[in-house]
């Protein structure tokens, strides 16, 4: 991982013998039968307990909150991740489905605890997305949820369909002509020189 954006209490922390990590996750839902879809936040860490931070209390998720490899690359390319939350009650079910929505950002953090087993200023945000898909495996007894988020490099892979037309001029300057004369200008005959 490169050094950018570590503060310089974090950068002694790595350079220990010993390092406890933990991994923050903040993912932007739909609070259930809100008719205006108010956010509302799941805030989970990979550790036991609850956790403050940034003003935020984060749920302790221990072992059953699951987060996928990152991965970085030279290369211009959108490199997604995905959060998994396993051992869920099915009960919950019906409320993670009615507050998944396609877009909603999600975030992941790395954070440290000095020897006292308080939080290190300032963790240092691995990735954020858009939420893409949402896979819910369900056992009966027990299910796992599984978000995936893509990077905002997505973007780049879509196709921007735009063109030379008078429509299509007027989404970004209303009332401009210049398009008014490109029929014209088809079948015209022009003698140079």
């Amino acid at each position: 991982m490169a050094a950018r954006n570590l503060t310089a209490s974090m950068l002694a922390e790595i350079a220990k013998s010993t390092v406890r990590p933990a991994i923050l996750y903040e993912g932007e839902f739909v609070s259930p039968g809100s008719p205006s879809e108010v956010p509302a936040f799941l805030r989970l860490w990979t550790g036991i307990g609850d956790l403050s931070w940034d003003g935020k209390t984060w749920t302790g998720g221990g072992n059953l909150l699951g987060i996928t490899p990152i991965e970085e690359t030279r290369q211009l390319q959108a490199r997604g991740f995905t959060a998994q939350l396993s051992g869920m009650p099915s009960s919950l079910i019906s409320t993670a489905l009615s507050g998944i929505r396609q877009g909603r950002a999600g975030t992941l953090w790395l954070a440290f605890f000095d020897s006292s087993g308080t939080i290190i200023a300032d963790p240092y945000q691995l990735q954020r997305g858009k939420l893409d898909v949402s896979v819910i495996e369900d056992t009966g007894d027990k299910c796992s949820i599984a978000v995936q988020y893509e990077s905002r490099l997505i973007d780049l892979e879509r196709p921007r369909a735009r063109y030379y037309t008078k429509q299509d001029q007027e989404l970004d300057y209303p009332g401009d002509l210049g398009f008014d004369f490109v029929p014209k200008l088809q079948d015209a005959n022009i003698q140079w020189g």
